[in-house]
């Protein structure tokens, strides 16, 4: 599409009308992507681990999109002469259709593993594959309306390099262009797509486009005893939310892992509340007002297993709301998995109505809702 590029502080008209399809969202993990366990990346997984029944459930929870996570890689590794193989790109488009069907917008997000993306980080030639794979899904999908489908360039890239993830994601958006003129396209900063990392980008040419980062800040608590997050998150089980020094002065007589003694001061020093997080967006609305884009956060959550149930309320209901206010959209992490929005009640997934009321869902949005 690549139009004009307008002043530097305007939205385009129909990037704030297709923003308001992803108000509130949640993240579909462990589907078509993220698959760890047999039978793997089949048709069995894809067609038992999200049915039409989760759709509709989504939809009744209040959500209004999902983002659509798909691992890249065993879809290359089925190409024939170059080509994306046709039955899996087919069963891609077909649930899409099901999700749309319950009303429910979507992100398409390319979600691989670490080892993908370090080969990005490292390999010109690893870079064509990407672009080819996005140029052909594209084209793929560019019959499903754009008012309703969008494209996210890649989940959290770790290519330690911001100039260099710079010109790839600018390089992927303007092949994307070529089979998908008119699809709003998300992009995001290197580094786990970190809040940070944003303000380092260089937005495309490209006025159809949405910002991202994540926000699962501090580790400390969002992430405490996750197994694949560093090792000091061991020892912060148990972080409480609100920030409360007492808390943490009690919880570092029982610490003496180094790392997580500095983590847990740093928590206590940021001081970590609805306010805090409020401050911490601000330089991500600054910079999107500068270029003229509207953002979205479409991961945040905490792991559930080690952290403290009201807290977690608490700090989901302080996020969500910190996004809301500052005219962010969300997609919360995750549906049903370590970050669930659901739980298992006779092996049928149910909402987590606590968890459902942080999020401040159903609540009716203004519809002039907008940055």
């Amino acid at each position: 599409m690549n139009a004009p590029r307008p002043p530097s502080s305007e939205v385009l008209p129909l990037v704030i009308s297709r923003a308001r399809r992803l108000r509130r969202g949640i993240n579909l993990s462990h589907w078509f992507s993220q698959v760890y366990r047999e039978p793997g990346y089949v048709p069995a997984h894809f067609d038992t681990y999200i049915r039409t029944s989760d759709f509709a459930l989504i939809r009744d929870m209040g959500f209004d999109h999902v983002r659509f996570a798909i691992n890249c890689e065993p879809i290359l590794s089925a190409t024939i002469n170059g080509r994306l193989p046709s039955a899996y790109l087919t069963r891609i488009q077909d649930r899409i259709c099901e999700m749309h069907d319950h009303g429910l917008a979507v992100i398409v997000d390319i979600h691989p593993e670490d080892a993908f993306k370090k080969r990005l980080a490292h390999s010109d030639a690893a870079v064509a594959t990407f672009v080819d794979f996005w140029v052909q899904l594209a084209g793929a999908l560019s019959p499903f309306s754009p008012e309703d489908t969008f494209f996210e360039v890649l989940n959290e890239p770790c290519i330690h390099n911001a100039a260099r993830w710079n010109r790839i994601q600018n390089t992927t958006v303007a092949a994307i262009r070529r089979t998908a003129p008119e699809h709003t396209i998300i992009i995001s900063g290197d580094q786990w797509s970190q809040l940070p990392e944003l303000l380092k980008l260089t937005p495309p040419d490209d006025r159809n486009i949405i910002a991202n980062f994540h926000l699962y800040d501090p580790t400390a608590f969002t992430h405490q005893g996750a197994g694949w997050s560093p090792a000091w998150a061991m020892f912060t089980k148990g972080l409480t939310y609100p920030a409360d020094p007492a808390f943490v002065d009690e919880l570092l007589k029982t610490v003496t892992d180094a790392d997580a003694r500095a983590q847990l001061a740093e928590y206590v020093q940021v001081n970590w509340s609805a306010r805090a997080y409020d401050d911490f967006i601000q330089p991500a609305v600054t910079w999107g007002r500068a270029h003229g884009l509207l953002l979205t956060c479409n991961e945040f959550g905490v792991y559930k297993k080690f952290s403290p149930r009201a807290s977690r309320l608490a700090w989901v209901r302080d996020v969500s709301a910190a996004l809301s206010n500052n005219g962010i959209g969300w997609t919360m992490w995750d549906y049903a998995g370590d970050f669930a929005v659901v739980v298992n009640e006779n092996d049928t997934r149910v909402p987590d109505h606590d968890l459902v009321a942080a999020l401040g869902l159903p609540v009716p949005i203004p519809e002039n809702w907008r940055l």
